[in-house]
């Protein structure tokens, strides 16, 4: 007599020593970790699950599925390693408040971060009632990502939530990322139409509380599922070159005009991007943007190819070591 049929689900949680996942119909499951925190993988070597991963789980063994999307900072402990913030997703949708003013900064890193994932890039300026030019915001932002959106919304009043209702695909899966207190629990619940997550309510100054402390994945009615994520205080950047140079194309439309192909855009004669500041074609806080992230993605990659490298090293020693033991004796 055949078995139960191998279970597909989605990872909805991941706590310390087990994950939470959520079949499609949306029965939980719970499911132990390996003493080093990993599933097995399907390819390659284990993971340590991600909220978004899609299991096979089939009797005692769980395997985690090839990921289409991971959204991927550096490590906040300082080391040189990677945290897959979520995985398989389509849309991230960056959250940025209104109140206090937006910072085109964190924008820049977050775009560049999801140009990376991929996955799609989609920017919400939340506490829309609160800012007296919502939309004069919308139009400087915008000019930070070239073709991606950007809306303004209200969680408190709706003006904006059909606009980006209709902004988000059918069936898809969805990221919210951004600051503390930028209203992204609030902003889930609104997409939901119910309070799928708990929210710390507007403090005195109008500002949102810090609420939550976990990434979750909820289901939300039209078939759409969402990840809240908490607020981001800091966020390590792991990018790719194209993925830096998709965020700040207007420096690199200007650069390719440059007379030297290794032109630094410092003190080079024929600089067409120190031309286009001097004249201000681009803002010079946009070159300073492109250098910060630039010099921290390339120290980034650095510090990761020294840490596999001594890791390969170290498997090598291992094996040796290994075999010096279990040689035969003569």
């Amino acid at each position: 007599m055949p078995g139960p049929s191998p279970l597909h689900l989605r990872v909805s949680r991941v706590d310390r020593g087990v994950v939470r996942a959520i079949a499609d119909d949306g029965a939980p499951s719970t499911i132990r970790l390996r003493r080093d925190g990993t599933l097995e993988a399907a390819v390659g070597e284990p993971l340590a699950p991600a909220v978004g991963d899609r299991l096979l789980v089939d009797g005692d063994r769980a395997l985690v599925l090839p990921r289409t999307s991971e959204l991927v900072r550096a490590r906040v402990d300082g080391t040189s390693g990677a945290q897959v913030l979520v995985a398989n997703v389509d849309v991230v949708v960056i959250a940025e408040h209104l109140d206090p003013d937006p910072s085109p900064r964190r924008v820049e890193r977050l775009l560049t971060l999801v140009r990376g994932s991929g996955a799609e890039a989609l920017v919400v300026l939340t506490k829309g009632d609160l800012a007296p030019d919502p939309e004069g915001w919308v139009a400087r932002i915008r000019r930070l990502g070239r073709g991606v959106e950007v809306l303004a919304v209200s969680a408190v009043t709706g003006e904006g939530l059909p606009a980006l209702d209709a902004a988000l695909p059918a069936r898809s899966t969805l990221a919210v990322v951004g600051p503390s207190g930028a209203w992204k629990s609030t902003l889930v619940n609104a997409l939901a139409g119910r309070d799928a997550m708990a929210t710390g309510g507007r403090r005195r100054d109008g500002r949102g509380r810090h609420t939550t402390t976990h990434r979750e994945l909820v289901h939300l009615p039209d078939g759409r599922v969402v990840i809240d994520t908490p607020g981001l205080r800091s966020v390590g950047l792991v990018a790719e070159a194209g993925a830096l140079e998709a965020t700040f194309d207007d420096v690199a439309s200007f650069a390719s005009g440059c007379r030297f192909a290794d032109c630094t855009h410092r003190a080079e004669p024929g600089c067409e991007v120190l031309a286009a500041v001097a004249d201000g074609r681009l803002p010079a806080r946009r070159l300073d943007s492109w250098r910060a992230l630039g010099r921290e993605a390339r120290f980034q990659a650095a510090r990761s190819d020294a840490r596999l490298a001594a890791e390969e090293r170290a498997r090598w020693k291992q094996i040796a070591r290994e075999q010096r033991t279990h040689r035969p004796r003569r």
